[in-house]
């Protein structure tokens, strides 16, 4: 009944959050004549403030129309090249000739993207990083309240055959760089098309931030996991899509519940950021008002996850560790990383990662026992948080040539 309680407290909601942005722009359009009354700043502050804590956040656009080559602006086409059940895969097409396309020569980029609560639009600011030296593509996955029940389920080895999918379609000269979550279903998706000499394999597996082995460096996300037992996730966070939606009685993972989760890891932090929000619109200062708005457009945009998928993840990365321990058995086919050989690998870690502690990620080196010395890369970037290494200045400046160089070296 939570859902439903959920929904019913989000329609209560919604005439308030209209009423509230209506005030609040009577009383800052200039012309409108309560913009000109006394505080009429600090009660338009007020009111956004309101509508902003109580709207519904829709999923945001990429809205990535163009980028730089060789000091030139070349407009971006976004197109979907593949449509799954639960997944488009889309391309960030460069709006020029087939022959000026092929002069570039471009290495293919296939990012793959969490499916852990935020929409793919979160690393928008990873595309675009990519986007000036790369032919990008990225898995957009698809809101699980969206799917009607009648699609059937999707498990974590669904998610491994869609990855293998987009290699095979994109490959052999593909590059796959993962952020977070998909770093395990990805290296557990090239380990198989290894063992079973998949002739597309990729050129390089790039990982960023992921939970390869959360045994290392223990986060707060681990914690909970450990600490509570499977039953408690089955019982505690799953719930029945209501009938206001496509998928009317498939059981999910609430995307608001994920962002309460969210919020409740750094609730001083949120209550901090919301307070300067209003202090900023006070204060006439527009540009980092709008940065406010910006950020918590894509941080408390969500999505529902299938049921089946979190709960398997939840037991066989976090709480078995089954990947580091050599005991993932994908639909009767064991997963081998040390079968990789010819895949050259990038780890990516940020020194102040909260979300995927430090070794988390570079525990990939040790199980690809395979990939020669040379063909292996690791990096710490300093003073970087878990956002840090895929958006933001530190990704654009340190983390994203890094990138680069390595796909071209390996290409």
């Amino acid at each position: 009944m939570l859902y439903q309680f959920h929904e019913l407290n989000r329609a209560f909601l919604n005439p308030l959050t209209q009423w509230a942005e209506a005030s609040s722009k009577l009383f800052s359009n200039p012309i409108s004549p309560l913009a000109h009354t006394p505080y009429a700043q600090r009660i338009s502050a007020a009111y956004e403030l309101v509508y902003r804590l109580g709207k519904d956040y829709e999923k945001p656009e990429f809205d990535i129309t163009s980028t730089t080559i060789d000091d030139k602006i070349v407009g971006i086409v976004q197109t979907t090249a593949v449509t799954k059940l639960f997944c488009k895969l889309l391309h960030f097409k460069k709006d020029l000739p087939e022959k000026e396309l092929a002069k570039l020569k471009q290495a293919k980029v296939l990012l793959v993207a969490p499916l852990s609560g935020h929409h793919s639009t979160l690393l928008r600011d990873t595309v675009r990083g990519l986007l000036g030296q790369h032919d990008v593509y990225i898995t957009d996955w698809i809101d699980a309240r969206m799917v009607p029940l009648s699609d059937g389920a999707f498990h974590l080895h669904d998610y491994i055959y869609y990855v293998q999918d987009f290699i095979r379609l994109l490959g052999p000269d593909v590059h796959v760089v993962s952020v977070c979550q998909p770093t395990v279903p990805v290296l557990a998706a090239i380990s198989l098309m290894a063992t079973a000499k998949d002739p597309k394999l990729p050129k390089t597996m790039t990982m960023m931030g992921g939970p390869i082995d959360p045994r290392k460096s223990p986060t707060q996300v681990n914690d909970l996991a450990t600490e509570k037992k499977f039953s408690w996730f089955e019982n505690t966070v799953i719930y029945s899509v209501p009938a206001n939606h496509p998928g009317y009685g498939r059981k999910v993972y609430p995307g608001f519940l994920q962002h309460a989760g969210f919020v409740a890891m750094n609730p001083d932090r949120h209550a901090q950021s919301h307070w300067d929000f209003f202090q900023h619109l006070m204060q006439g200062d527009d540009e980092s008002a709008e940065q406010h708005r910006k950020f918590y457009d894509e941080y408390n945009a969500v999505l529902d996850m299938p049921a089946e998928y979190y709960l398997e993840t939840i037991k066989i990365v976090f709480q078995d560790f089954d990947l580091p321990k050599g005991t993932w058995d994908v639909e009767g086919k064991l997963v081998r990383p040390q079968d990789i050989k010819t895949v050259a690998l990038f780890t990516v870690e940020g020194e102040l990662d909260d979300i995927s502690g430090a070794g988390q990620t570079q525990a990939a080196h040790d199980l690809c026992s395979g990939i020669p010395a040379k063909m292996k890369q690791d990096f710490v970037a300093p003073g970087c948080g878990h956002y840090g290494i895929f958006a933001g200045r530190r990704w654009r400046e340190v983390i994203a040539p890094k990138i680069a160089d390595f796909i071209k070296a390996h290409s």
